[in-house]
Order: structure tokens, then sequence, then C-alpha cells
């Protein structure tokens, strides 16, 4: 019997993160692919398929503009929503129920996305898997002073990386890859930041959200609705 082979797809958007932090790049490191979110349905689509093979699809909600054409790519566009303002809008939310496989755990496990939006946007949180809250820890990738940051906080502590300033208001792709010992982010193939601590173990069981928070009010705890476009989420481990 052939031995099981990984998607090549796979090995290319792992492999820029393995090497910043030193690690191999060989089949028998490379890492899966647990979702893989293609963004393209059709104008009204309600649901985001997954195209991994995992069935890990979420629920689109009716504020999101899904077959939305910007910069010669289709994916989707969060409007602009201001923050800290009542009331709630959960419809502008892309929600992926709670599924172990999305829980970073203790091991290797990264995001990846196609992104577009105005570094003049005040904030916003893109996708996130638990809140400051939540029992077990969280990670999230937000907009953060003109870039994008992701923060794993687990057990052991917590780690926060970023993009440095976007400022072309052009699509990019990153991933924001979590280690043992690290996290690291990575812009158009181009290690951004690195950051050598230990997070632990980060488990919950939160849905995942694309666009903003869902358990917020906009008074006590803001919604941190993202303001742009999306083309593609890929989450791997």
């Amino acid at each position: 019997m052939s031995a099981r082979r990984t998607p090549v797809r796979a090995l290319l958007v792992a492999a820029p993160a393995l090497v910043a932090l030193g690690l191999s790049t060989s089949p028998a490191s490379a890492a899966t692919t647990v979702a893989s979110w293609e963004m393209n349905e059709g104008a009204g689509a309600t649901t985001m398929a997954d195209s991994s093979g995992h069935g890990i699809s979420g629920r689109i909600g009716g504020d999101v503009l899904t077959h939305s054409v910007s910069g010669g790519r289709t994916g989707y566009t969060f409007p602009f929503l201001k923050n800290g303002v009542p009331p709630t809008h959960p419809g502008h939310l892309v929600t992926v129920p709670a599924d172990s496989q999305l829980n970073p755990g203790t091991g290797n496990f990264s995001v990846t996305m196609t992104l577009r939006f105005k570094p003049a946007a005040n904030g916003g949180n893109v996708m996130q898997k638990g809140q400051a809250s939540s029992p077990g820890g969280y990670f999230k990738l937000e907009v953060d002073r003109g870039g994008i940051s992701c923060l794993f906080r687990g057990t052991s502590g917590s780690a926060a990386v970023g993009t440095g300033t976007m400022s072309n208001d052009a699509f990019h792709t990153l991933t924001c890859s979590r280690t043992a010992t690290a996290v690291t982010m990575t812009v158009d193939g181009r290690v951004t930041a690195t950051r050598r601590t230990a997070t632990g173990s980060i488990s919950n069981s939160a849905a995942l959200t694309i666009g903003g928070k869902s358990s917020c009010n906009q008074r006590t705890v803001q919604c941190d609705y993202f303001s742009g476009s999306i083309d593609r989420v890929q989450i791997s481990r």
C-alpha cells in the first residue's frame, strides 16, 4: 500500500514560516491542512464551504457581501461599522461552529489568509477562536496600527507579532504560525516578526468567527468589527 501524500499546497503554505523558525520543510514535518475556505461562493450565499475535505464549514452572516470582486479577486467584503456604538451586528460575522481541530492545542498551528483593508481603519478583529475571558485560552488576528497582528494566549503565557504598516490598500497573503517555542508572522513570503515565547496549550469550546467578536455588547465589550475584504483562509497543523 502506498503512503498517504501530504498535499503540495499545504507544503507551500507552511514552508515560509517553518524556514523562518529554522525547522525542516521535509514531508515528515510538513503541515496538514485542517480547513480551507476559498470564499468564492456566489452572491447571497449563506454557507462558507470547506474545501479541505474535513467538512468544517461556516455560516455567513446576512451583512457579509459574498462574491465581492475587488482588486481582481473574488471574496467576502465586510462593510465598515463603527466600534463601540450599539447595537451589535451579528450578521457582520462568519461563524464556524466549535471544532477541536481548530484548537492549536500544544503543537504547531498556522493561519494563512489573503486580505485587503484600509490602513486607516480603526481596529477590528479579522478572525478569532475564543476571547480574553475564554477558559482554555484563545488566538486572534486583528487590525493593529495600520497592519495585522496575531496573538496566541495559552497555559504558559501569550505572544503577539505583527506585519508592520500595510499602507498600499492592496491584497496581501499573511501566515501567522505558532510552535511550541515561538510565534512568527510572514507577509507575502517575507518574515516580518518572530517572538520566541512558549504559549502552552490553547483549547476552548468557542466558535471561530471571522469579522469580529460574537460575545460582545458594544458597551462594556466592543465587538471589534473588521472592515475590508478577505479572499481566502486556511488553517494548518
